[in-house]
C-alpha cells in the first residue's frame, strides 16, 4: 500500500485497516506453520505496511 493512499484515509478507516492487516498477518503465519510457503517476503511487506499505517495514524492523531 502506498503512503499517499494511507494518508487519504480517515483515522477510523486507518484503525480498522490496521486491525484487519494484523489479523491477516496472523492468519498467514498460521498457514505458513502448517504448510510452508515458498515466498515469505509477504510477511515483511505486510509488517512494513502495518508500521506505515500506525505511524501515519499517530501523526493524524497528534494533529487533532
Amino acid at each position: 500500500m502506498k503512503v499517499s493512499e494511507i494518508r487519504e484515509m480517515s483515522i477510523a478507516d486507518l484503525q480498522d485497516r490496521i486491525q484487519i492487516e494484523k489479523e491477516n498477518l496472523d492468519s498467514k503465519k498460521l498457514n505458513h506453520a502448517i504448510s510452508p510457503l515458498e515466498d515469505t517476503s509477504i510477511f515483511k511487506k505486510t509488517r512494513k505496511d502495518i508500521a506505515r499505517m500506525i505511524t501515519i495514524l499517530a501523526e493524524k492523531q497528534k494533529q487533532n
